[in-house]
């Protein structure tokens, strides 16, 4: 048996200790904004906040955390989608088939947290999510957007 904080709220889930996290996190707990893409780590639509850094859930086995840490999953960053990267995202009209978004959306907040005004290069680097529809310009330019504002929430 595993013991997360998730979203706040401590879980116990009885699972093999390989499972990856994200199918902790859909098929035990049903959140289900968490999406499976690649299941190696690569495409990134999997991307949850483990102590505010983004991690690729699918490749993060459940034997490799511990209660103390916070896992948020793109349903915990806002309880109604008003967090500032999630509005930008809604500005710039960023989702096209949307598949990416959750993961896209958790690696943007993740770095506008720890650096609240990324440079180009700073974007490039940090944001390695893969979108199929390709709104890498509508991605940078929502988390310049939230950068120049100075808006991200520090709690």
């Amino acid at each position: 048996m595993a013991k997360l904080s998730i979203n706040g709220k401590t879980i116990d889930v009885t699972v093999e200790d390989d499972t990856p996290l994200l199918w902790v996190i859909r098929e035990q707990i049903g959140l289900t904004g968490t999406k499976y893409g690649c299941g190696v780590a690569q495409c990134g639509a999997c991307t949850v906040h483990i102590d505010g850094v983004a991690t690729r859930s699918c490749a993060m086995p459940v034997s490799a955390l511990t209660a103390e840490q916070k896992i948020v999953t793109i349903e915990g960053l806002s309880p109604d989608g008003n967090h500032p990267i999630q509005k930008a995202w809604i500005e710039h009209d960023v989702p096209q088939c949307g598949f990416c978004q959750s993961g896209m959306i958790m690696a943007a907040a993740a770095l506008l947290q720890s650096n609240p005004k990324p440079s180009d290069a700073d974007i490039a680097s940090e944001i390695t999510n893969i979108c199929r529809c390709g709104t890498y310009n509508r991605v940078k330019a929502a988390i310049k957007d939230v950068a120049a504002g100075g808006q991200m929430n520090r709690g």
